[in-house]
Parts: C-alpha cells; structure tokens; sequence
C-alpha cells in the first residue's frame, strides 16, 4: 500500500487555504473555485519536476474540494406561503369610550387617572371598533384568572392557525418547526406545546416558546424559523405571534402603567415558511433581509419598558421617560445597519459624504438620513401609538400615503403587540396594492431595547378580496383621517404617594 502525503508546505500555502475556506463558506458560486484551481493548475505545470506521485496528489486534491463544494448545500432560500391575522368576534368589538365607562366601574381610579386615560385614548390613534378578550369586557368584574388567559390564548392562536393551513392547504403533521412568540404569558404547559398538542404534530417537530421579546417578538420569531430552515431541508416553519391581554390589564393607579390599558387589544397572526423550491411559485413572498439591534447593555434601554410591581404589589409595565430616545437611537442604528444592504450607491456616497464632513468638523451640518424611497414599495412600521408613528415618519422622511397602512391598522385593531406588522401587509394586500416584484420593508421595536427589520420581495402579485383577510370586508372604508387629533407624551412620571 502507498501511502500519500501533503507536504506541510502545500497545507500551509494560500490555494490551500482558500479552498479550506471556500468548502466551508454556506453559499458558492462556481467562480469561488477559479482562483485556486488556476493556481494549483499553474503550480503543477511551473514545477515539472515535481514528482508524478505528487501531481497527481495535487489534482485529486482539487477534485475533492470540486466534489465538496457542489455538494455542499447553498444557503436556502425562505418563502412565505401565507400569513392569516385573526379577527376576533363582534362581541368583543370596544369603543374607547366602553374602555373608560369599564375602568371607572372598577373603582380602583383616581378621577386624575381616569382624565389621563380619556385623554390618552382620545390622542392614541385608536378608532371605535378595536377588540378587548372575554374576561375584560364581558363580565364584571373583570376575570384574569389563568383559565380565562388560557381561553385568549386559544381563540385567537387556533383561530389563526386553523384559517392558514386552509388557506395555504397545509397538513398540520407536515409542518416540521413551530414557534411561538407571547411576551408576557407564559403557562405550563407552554404556548407551542398547546399547538402542537391542538393539532398532533409528529414527535420530531422542533418547538419553541419566545417569550419576553415585546413588539419586536414577531420578527425575531421569523429571524429564528429562518435559521432553523437553513438546517432542516424540504421544511414547514409555522409562526404564531399573540399577546395575551387578560392577565396583563393593569388593576392600579400608577400612571406610568396605565399607558398599556389604554393601547393595547386583542390580535394575533399565523405565518407560513417553507424552505422547499417547489413551493416557490405558489409562495406569497421570499426573504431578502433580516437586521437586528440589541441594545440592553445599556441601562437605559433596558429599563424603559419595564414590567414591575407598583408600591401596592400590582404587577403592570412601566413606560420611562427615556423610551423616545431609547427607540429613535435603536432605530437609527437598526436603519444604518439595513441601508448597507438595500440603499443605492448614490444614497451610500451621500450618507458617506455627510459623515466625513461631521467627522472632519468641515461644517456644522445635520445628518443625513438616507432615502429608503427608491428601496422599498411598501414601508409597514410598528405602531406602537400615535407618538411613535408621527416620530418614524419625520426621521424616514415618509409621507402619509407610505404611513397609511400602519395608521390604519392603529385605528381599526390597536396596538397588536407583535403581531401588528402582519395585519399592516394584509391591509396592502386588500387593498390589491402588492405586486410583483414589489420589496416589503416590515419593522418592529420594544422592550429590552431591540428593534428588527424585515425585507421581502414579493414573488406573484397579491390580488385584494382575499376571503381570509381580516380587511376584505371594510378595506373601501379606508382610509380615515386619524391626524384630526393631537398627540400624547409618552413620558410619564409614576403616581406621587398620597
């Protein structure tokens, strides 16, 4: 037997190296390999006195890193199937003035308080039909109880879920990944349990529970699904992104809690992701881009959203005076990170202009915010309240027609925690304004401080009418004017001790 060895030169050099490399890089292109193969070419025919045993070493050695590399599996693309936004009941619908009538039924208000909240809600960008679960608005006094939580969970969770896999005509058992992202309600067994169980999935599925992500949660969900499909080949990811409003309603007078009461209702959405080519074309939309910002290591971004007790023991979330700056520094950064990837040369040469001249103190100019206009066809944004709304608008230079699908989604559902963002692409989508080609920018701040971005390209235009939209039915009332009412501050201080 004979035994070949590489000379620890050849190991050490660069053709060897770079094709280590390349074999280990999750993406290739044929033209990785015409570098080093031409050198490796090169170098046997410059050495002719290299010993027939090692040439031909060197050759195999090439065609293995070949073999490697158009074996090795790309990085797989992710479709969106399909995507459902639960539309609770009738019977659940609350006007603005029901929610302050039922929080003054319960006595625990200061009429201090109580002003607070109808000014909030008058000045929130809430319209009259929003959704409040069960156990707030039907029964006096309220009942939070865990088997009410649990009853929100699963209206709105099977809800949605049941209307995707019809929509998208999907078995449950084919569905190999599940996440579910719920940021305040947490029960045992856990959220993604309860789906799996719901719908006897196989015992190979892979589950979990994200919790604690704020209205960021969905997004991120998406990021960890997308992941997950890069191993897993020919794969369904289901996403269920919620928020539980019955255990979270705050029952104390601490006006710095009292913001979430005022804003928050009843959704939920269901998203569907494949990894498989075959699903490409009957596929709504394809993942370009995924950016995260992070910002908890500061102490500031951390606290300013904040679930605590208040000085009587009642569990609610504070929101600190430092959220404007905390959000607008989180999306800055979040921005700056996304232009790299989808901005135009000429918007990148402006922004590096602008940075040198600040840099170089040349001149005492403002910075330039770069125009996402040409980027993007469709801009859908977190509406965390009318505050946040107005301060993206004016730091991305939007207008109100790019502003209108989030807008409306304020007035007609609430703030949806998460799962808003979705109901904003189904409102495009009803209003057959989707199309072909078309790139979707979704983004989502909350607590911890983080903030995500989302782009897709839509792969066949979305025709309006969809029966299992929850728009489809109203789209031709939209949009209203919601800019007709001021605004609220979103700093405010704890109640005083009496």
């Amino acid at each position: 037997m004979c035994v070949i060895s590489l000379s620890p030169n050849f190991i050490n050099s660069k053709p060897y190296k770079q094709l280590s490399s390349i074999s280990q890089s999750p993406t290739f292109s044929p033209s990785d390999m015409i570098s080093p193969a031409i050198f490796i070419l090169n170098f046997i025919e410059n050495h002719p006195n290299l010993s027939f045993t090692l040439q031909i070493t060197l050759c195999l050695t090439l065609i293995a890193f070949i073999l490697n590399l158009l074996t090795t599996n790309p990085s797989r693309k992710v479709y969106l199937l399909d995507f459902v936004c639960y539309k609770p009941p009738k019977s659940l619908q609350c006007s603005k003035g029901l929610v302050l009538e039922r929080s003054r039924r319960l006595g625990i208000f200061s009429e201090d308080s109580l002003d607070f909240m109808k000014k909030t809600l008058d000045r929130s960008g809430l319209g009259e039909s929003t959704y409040l679960p069960e156990g707030l608005i039907g029964v006096h006094p309220p009942n939070i109880s865990l088997e009410e939580s649990r009853k929100e969970a699963e209206m709105v969770m099977f809800g949605a879920v049941e209307e995707l896999l019809v929509k998208a005509g999907v078995k449950g058992e084919e569905i190999g990944i599940v996440v579910v992202n719920c940021s305040a309600f947490s029960p045992v067994p856990s959220l993604s349990a309860m789906i799996v169980n719901r719908y006897k999935l196989g015992e190979k599925v892979l589950s979990y529970n994200l919790g604690g992500m704020g209205c960021s949660g969905s997004l991120r969900a998406i990021s960890l699904a997308k992941h997950l499909l890069q191993v897993h080949r020919n794969s369904y990811a289901l996403v269920v992104s919620t928020e539980n409003i019955t255990p979270n309603c705050y029952m104390g007078d601490d006006r710095s809690k009292i913001l979430i009461n005022c804003l928050f209702r009843v959704g939920c959405a269901a998203i569907l992701l494949s990894n498989r080519s075959a699903d490409r074309r009957r596929s709504k939309y394809h993942l370009l881009h995924d950016v995260h910002t992070h910002t908890a290591s500061s102490d500031p971004s951390y606290n300013c959203i904040f679930q605590e007790e208040d000085r009587a023991g009642l569990v609610g979330v504070t929101v600190e005076k430092d959220l404007f700056a905390v959000a607008s520094a989180a999306i800055r950064s979040n921005v700056t990170a996304l232009g790299r990837l989808v901005l135009p040369a000429s918007e990148k040469l402006r922004f590096l202009r602008n940075h040198m001249i600040r840099y170089l103190h040349v001149a005492n100019v403002e910075p330039y915010v770069p125009s996402f206009k040409s980027s993007f066809d469709h801009f859908l944004t977190h509406p965390g309240g009318k505050p946040i709304l107005d301060e993206v608008r004016r730091n991305l230079q939007l207008c109100e027609t790019q502003m209108e699908a989030s807008r409306m989604t304020l007035y007609r559902f609430g703030n949806v925690s998460s799962s808003t963002v979705w109901y904003e692409l189904a409102y495009a989508e009803a209003k057959g304004r989707v199309k072909r080609g078309d790139r979707v920018w979704q983004i989502a701040f909350g607590s911890g401080f983080k903030c995500t971005s989302l782009i897709w390209e839509a792969i066949r235009t979305v025709d309006g009418g969809e029966k299992m939209n929850p728009w489809t039915d109203e789209i031709d009332e939209f949009p209203v004017d919601t800019q007709s009412t001021g605004s609220f501050s979103f700093y405010f201080e704890p109640s005083k001790p009496n």
